[in-house]
């Protein structure tokens, strides 16, 4: 935090200026004594709250895997058919939110300051952002997503690895090949476009401005100053910031189980590695270790370099799948893909659409509730990493550019696996289960064993960049904002995030993963609504200003 901001207020309602409390006046929250004489600086009620609160989850999972299995299939039963009408509706303001921004004079408001530069070049901030925000989901759904739809619209019903797949989206199947294609692709492009990043950039978006432009700490608590006032430094701040950890934890260990999945799958098509909790349980824990070193070397040293890497990685798999693929039908199908999106995008986004309810609950209740809980780790990333752009240059990159890029990707592996059904009758990725259909459409290209491998690797790094990043984010949050945190606070939850994510595929698999995410994102989908308000409040005093 620098002095220039640390003074700066954000105007009440009746127009008053108020005193911002600093990272350094809440030295009282911070534990001294034993924890601190293990090289722990952290903010007290946080951090012990969320973490005896995180061994006692793991210790019980493990315990009694078979009664926890039944807790988790209750708690997502319950929240997807009583409050999926709420979190289709909130993510739909949230994206009306952020497209307003880029067209308001708020998008002028510069983050940091009038005088702000960006501390990293788009190509390194993409890189950042793309590693950190989808990378698993994009390599376990780009294939399994768009034929699942696809198939259950043309009416052939199956069942996937714990994931329901006995409905079509937007109710009963087509039968018709081309209707099912568009229908498909647009419930897919529904899932990974325009809403998950909206959700992104809102959280980053608040936490950026009240930190760079208001010089509160890097923490969730500060972007509710405009409501609590002085407050958020008590109580209200702290049930804010424990909601934030546990959604993000439980929306990490998510992706994390869907990555173990998905690469024990390719390592057992390869080279015949066994399926199983073992298998998977061993793979985290030495993914783990390998995401440990990350953050020891920290953003620059570590994630970024990993985020670069990986990027290039899935570029290459990327283009080399749309070169050797169905080339011309792949950029037809792309374009069409994204028409297709907007004319069944009113029907997708209704929240209280009755006529899809078993679509909407079992696939978009869940997604949405997945990107909420993630969006304290990604959004605290991005606006780590964001600092100088102006609300509009920040709203249009975090929003629109990735939804394209998602669109893309989509439109290339999905495509290319419907392509193989359709035109060549190979159904090898269409009857696999969901982890190791990525792998069977690559088979049918050349060179596959090179690039299933390079599969397997990127699901690995992605999983490795996840980790860490997320260990750095759930430390800055339980230290009061502090992002320079000691070294063995990152190494604790870096080891947690692992365990938590072996706990849930002990006590149930992916079943239990998806019960954890969505009951966790659930409360945070009322900060999130929270957040907007807060959002234009600052923006309002940042214009003043100007």
């Amino acid at each position: 935090m620098t002095d220039q901001t640390a003074n700066q207020g954000i105007p009440e309602p009746e127009g008053n200026t108020a005193v911002i409390q600093t990272e350094h006046e809440i030295g009282d929250n911070n534990i001294e004594g034993s924890l601190g004489s293990l090289g722990f600086d952290i903010h007290n009620p946080v951090f012990m709250i969320s973490a005896l609160s995180i061994m006692a989850f793991v210790f019980y999972t493990i315990a009694l895997p078979e009664q926890a299995s039944g807790v988790f299939s209750g708690m997502f039963d319950f929240t997807t058919k009583n409050f999926d009408w709420f979190l289709l509706g909130a993510a739909d303001l949230v994206v009306i939110f952020t497209l307003l921004l880029i067209v308001t004079p708020y998008g002028n408001v510069r983050l940091g300051g009038s005088e702000a530069k960006p501390d990293y070049t788009y190509i390194g901030w993409f890189a950042m952002l793309f590693a950190a925000g989808m990378g698993i989901g994009l390599m376990f759904y780009g294939v399994s997503e768009p034929l699942t739809h696809f198939s259950t619209s043309m009416g052939e019903i199956t069942s996937e690895n714990g994931i329901r797949t006995d409905w079509a989206p937007l109710g009963a199947a087509t039968g018709d090949e081309t209707a099912s294609v568009r229908l498909g692709m647009a419930a897919t492009i529904f899932h990974w476009g325009l809403h998950p990043w909206a959700v992104y950039a809102t959280v980053a978006l608040a936490l950026a401005l009240f930190t760079y432009n208001k010089g509160l700490p890097l923490t969730i608590r500060s972007a509710f100053y405009p409501i609590f006032g002085e407050r958020i430094w008590g109580w209200w701040g702290h049930v804010i910031d424990i909601i934030a950890v546990f959604a993000t934890l439980f929306g990490l260990a998510t992706s994390l189980g869907f990555g173990a999945t998905q690469a024990n799958a390719g390592l057992n098509e390869l080279f015949g590695i066994p399926i199983g909790n073992t298998t998977e349980v061993i793979l985290i824990t030495c993914i783990t270790a390998v995401a440990l070193v990350s953050v020891v070397r920290g953003l620059d040293g570590g994630v970024k370099i990993l985020s670069e890497v990986n990027m290039g990685l899935a570029g290459l798999l990327a283009l080399f799948t749309l070169i050797v693929g169905p080339t011309a039908f792949l950029l037809a199908f792309f374009w069409d893909s994204l028409v297709a999106y907007v004319q069944f995008l009113p029907q997708l986004a209704n929240p209280f659409a009755r006529e899809d309810v078993n679509f909407s609950q079992g696939w978009t209740a869940f997604y949405w509730a997945w990107w909420i809980s993630w969006s304290p780790f990604v959004g605290m990333f991005i606006a780590r990493v964001s600092r100088g752009r102006t609300v509009r240059e920040f709203v249009i990159c975090v929003l629109l550019i990735p939804s394209m890029v998602c669109v893309l990707w989509m439109s290339i592996f999905g495509g290319t696996a419907i392509h193989q059904v359709l035109t060549d009758s190979y159904t090898g990725a269409q009857d696999a289960e969901l982890p190791l259909q990525l792998f069977k459409m690559l088979a049918e290209l050349p060179l596959a064993q090179i690039t299933s491998f390079i599969g397997i690797v990127l699901v690995i790094v992605f999983f490795v960049t996840s980790s860490d990043s997320g260990s750095l984010v759930i430390d800055t949050i339980t230290a009061g904002g502090k992002v320079d945190a000691p070294m063995p606070q990152r190494v604790f939850w870096c080891i947690f995030e692992g365990a938590v994510a072996i706990a849930l595929l002990i006590g149930g698999g992916l079943a239990a993963l998806q019960s954890m995410v969505i009951s966790t994102g659930l409360l945070f989908t009322v900060v999130l609504l929270a957040m907007c308000y807060c959002i234009w409040r600052g923006l309002q005093s940042e214009r003043a200003k100007m």
